[in-house]
């Protein structure tokens, strides 16, 4: 079972590759990966956490799993709010993200099946999150400047 990584742990800063096509592999590192958070009593769960650097996600809000594979983006609600995010690659530390309140995404499925969602609160909010692992970014980079120099000390013992 691979551990989650936690902070700074390179992987967690590469660009993930997208997936060339779907095998048996993938489907495996989707039962894992959900797994994995369930185990961690997360919501979301991208590959690059579990030291695996492709665009693969899963998500589960409490209405059921689902995963996405080189999953985008496609459209975003103008309207933002900002809620308190965790992250388990940084654990005990929450961090304020503005986020889009509803996106429309597209990647394929388990089966290699083209989908597209649209997702609004917490479900909108949890893909973002984990889009951002496979860009590399983590919710300290959302950070203010007044939240980055609050979090300094506690980021450092990450280091150690």
């Amino acid at each position: 079972m691979n551990p989650i990584e936690i902070y700074p742990a390179r992987v967690l800063r590469l660009k993930a590759a997208p997936v060339e096509r779907m095998t048996s592999e993938i489907r495996h590192l989707v039962d894992h990966m959900t797994e994995v958070m369930y185990e961690a009593e997360g919501v979301g769960l991208a590959a690059p956490q579990i030291g695996d650097s492709r665009q693969v996600i899963v998500v589960d809000v409490g209405d059921g799993p689902f995963s996405l594979v080189n999953p985008e983006i496609v459209e975003s609600d103008s309207e933002e709010v900002s809620v308190e995010e965790g992250c388990l690659s940084l654990p005990d530390i929450h961090v304020h993200v503005r986020r889009p309140a509803a996106i429309r995404i597209r990647g394929l499925d388990a089966d290699g099946k083209t989908v597209e969602r649209s997702l609004e609160g917490m479900s909108a909010r949890a893909v973002q999150h984990e889009i951002d692992h496979l860009r590399g970014v983590l919710i300290i980079d959302h950070a203010s400047a007044i939240q980055k120099t609050l979090l300094k000390n506690r980021l450092k013992r990450f280091r150690e």
